[in-house]
């Protein structure tokens, strides 16, 4: 009979899919800190870098620490919940809510006994018009109506900087995912303020201005 797989390993499973949507948006970064904590071998390391693509990245990374057991999950779970991480990827919150010190009892338990409405319905709060945070499916819609200035839009509308475009650039060979990638990145980068209304302001003013008719959605009442 098979031995049942460590608490730590059930979790990372379980996250896996959720994690990857969240930490490709700088899948770099997470690679720096889990390497700064010794969670993957030298060989481990180099072969997630060489991946081309943030959500390749993310999904080895993950395949990685799983592959070397209990000790290197426990130790992603806690680097998650580090404020570092917290901040540069505020949809990790609900990492907060899991009691790590108690995975390795084989009992994974929450922090609180009643889910906040956070936790239920993460970053997609009850709002008004364009009050919410902005959802991807929208980022998505929106990436398709930005042409060729999607560059001077990111560096002038979203204030995202020359590097970190042109590294999304190198890791997205087709143009409407080097779009979403750059609205995800301004997404995360702006946390609480990356609302649907913010975004449909920016994108309405100066020279990049986009048509009222492709962004006015973003307004719309969910």
């Amino acid at each position: 009979m098979a031995e049942e797989p460590a608490a730590e390993i059930q979790l990372l499973r379980s996250l896996k899919v959720k994690l990857i949507e969240i930490l490709s948006a700088d899948a770099d970064f997470v690679l720096q800190q889990a390497d700064s904590r010794c969670l993957l071998s030298v060989h481990g390391y180099q072969r997630v870098k060489a991946c081309r693509f943030p959500s390749e990245k993310v999904t080895d990374l993950l395949d990685l620490i799983i592959q070397r057991g209990p000790e290197a999950a426990r130790g992603l779970l806690k680097l998650l919940n580090e404020h570092a991480l917290q901040e540069t990827f505020p949809m990790l919150c609900f990492i907060k809510d899991l009691d790590i010190n108690t995975v390795s009892s084989g009992i994974i338990k929450r922090k609180r006994e009643t889910p906040d409405l956070q936790e239920i319905i993460p970053s997609k709060q009850i709002c008004k018009k364009g009050s919410c945070l902005v959802q991807e499916k929208q980022l998505m819609t929106v990436a398709r109506t930005i042409g060729r200035s999607w560059r001077e839009i990111g560096r002038l509308a979203l204030e995202i900087s020359t590097v970190k475009i042109e590294q999304i650039e190198e890791d997205n060979s087709i143009h409407v995912e080097r779009v979403f990638a750059m609205l995800r990145y301004w997404s995360t980068c702006q946390r609480e303020k990356a609302t649907a209304a913010n975004l449909h302001s920016l994108l309405s003013q100066g020279d990049w201005a986009l048509p009222p008719e492709s962004i006015d959605f973003l307004l719309e009442m969910k």
